[in-house]
């Protein structure tokens, strides 16, 4: 992980934004890639997979998954608070995530909920930094309640977390934004509720997936509607919206899987952190760093692949440097970074490609993968969907 020396500038882009989720974290893998925040899902360390019977807690992934994040250096960690044990649930159905009957489901009695929250926060007070409330809640396999209900549930966990551990972050239950009308059914209700309980979380949380033909200029679309909606329920200005899930290319909405590999795949994963400076998000989990390529998974992040060299590129082009804007001119994108008195631009085509013109003091352009060619400013240049740093003279 990058860490801030006397060059980085006091509105430096906090290595924060880069967050990452980790297959095996809990049994000590750890990414070869460099990020500043750790999300767990997928590690055995949801409610349901914990509490087995009342009373009753199995810490041990958990416990391994904090102690290794620890060991590695990692201060920002985020633990998502659902799903429901079997002996708490209120309904079971079918297909349910994670597979233990009740999961998706609203506790029957929410005292138990309560004192899940209680018994989590207080083991971990001042390990674990951030706590989400709910996983893609607006899909039926993840919960089945209400979004009224799940809002009370939110207030009920922000009331306790802050009272053991005030410094910790309540994050609001995610919803998944490929699928617009779960999106119109649970996003605007929810909003609506937790507005009406005084809005008890410290960020709202998406998930980004577009559709599998979907690319980040897709992802923006999804992002400024999302934005219409927050604003719609009146949140307050303070409040910090974290992608906390996001890939490209799965499958879903009758659409095969869409495989993304060489710089495209670098690329795509620059352009969503920097995607995020554009669009106000604070933040972005990467599902998922895996140690072997993943069937599900558009882009692949494991050790030696080129989404590797993508996130090595945003340690290098991003963060710790000051972000200073991005313009828009016609499908051009360009977007401007400076640190130590250096000063360069990151440059692509939003969709298809762009003309684009070297501009004064144009040394070098490079994409992702490190291939660099020696440019002259005035020189013309092609932008494609993979973006490009263009180092300036200083």
């Amino acid at each position: 992980m990058p860490s801030a020396d006397s060059t980085t500038p006091a509105n430096a882009v906090p290595s924060s934004l880069i967050g990452m989720q980790v297959e095996g974290v809990e049994g000590e893998s750890w990414p070869s890639a460099p990020f500043g925040s750790l999300r767990f899902w997928d590690n055995g360390t949801a409610w349901s997979q914990i509490e087995l019977q009342k009373g009753e807690f199995k810490w041990d992934n958990l416990d391994h998954a904090v102690a290794n994040a620890e060991a590695k250096g990692m201060t920002d960690i985020l633990e998502v608070l659902g799903t429901t044990p079997t002996w708490a649930a209120s309904k079971v159905s079918k297909g349910e995530y994670p597979p233990t009957p009740g999961a998706a489901s609203v506790p029957k009695d929410l005292a138990d909920w309560d004192a899940w929250v209680t018994a989590v926060v207080t083991k971990y007070k001042g390990r674990i930094t951030s706590y989400e409330i709910w996983n893609e809640a607006n899909l039926k396999m993840f919960f089945n309640g209400k979004p009224e209900q799940l809002a009370e549930m939110t207030k009920r966990a922000y009331d306790i977390i802050k009272a053991i551990d005030p410094e910790a972050k309540v994050i609001a239950a995610s919803p998944a934004l490929r699928l617009k009308s779960s999106v119109d059914r649970f996003v605007p209700a929810y909003l609506g509720a937790l507005a009406k309980l005084g809005w008890p979380v410290d960020a709202l949380s998406i998930h980004t997936y577009p559709d599998a033909t979907g690319d980040p200029a897709a992802r923006g679309l999804l992002i400024k509607g999302v934005k219409e909606l927050i604003t719609a329920a009146g949140a307050p200005a303070t409040l910090e919206l974290w992608d906390t899930e996001l890939n490209y290319g799965l499958a879903g909405l009758n659409l095969p899987k869409t495989d993304i590999t060489g710089a495209k795949a670098a690329g795509f994963i620059v352009r969503t952190y920097i995607d995020d400076l554009r669009y106000g998000v604070n933040r972005s989990y990467w599902y998922i760093w895996t140690q072997t390529p993943k069937d599900w998974l558009g882009i692949q992040a494991y050790p030696g692949s080129e989404a590797e060299q993508g996130f090595f590129a945003l340690d290098n082009w991003v963060t710790g440097a000051s972000y200073d804007g991005c313009t828009e001119n016609g499908n051009a994108v360009t977007c401007n970074f400076s640190k130590a008195g250096a000063k360069w631009i990151v440059a692509w085509a939003e969709t298809g490609t762009a003309q684009y013109t070297a501009p004064e003091g144009t040394q070098l352009v490079c994409d992702p993968l490190a291939n660099c060619t020696e440019t002259a400013a005035g020189t013309g240049i092609t932008l494609t969907e993979v973006p490009v740093r263009v180092y300036l003279q200083q």
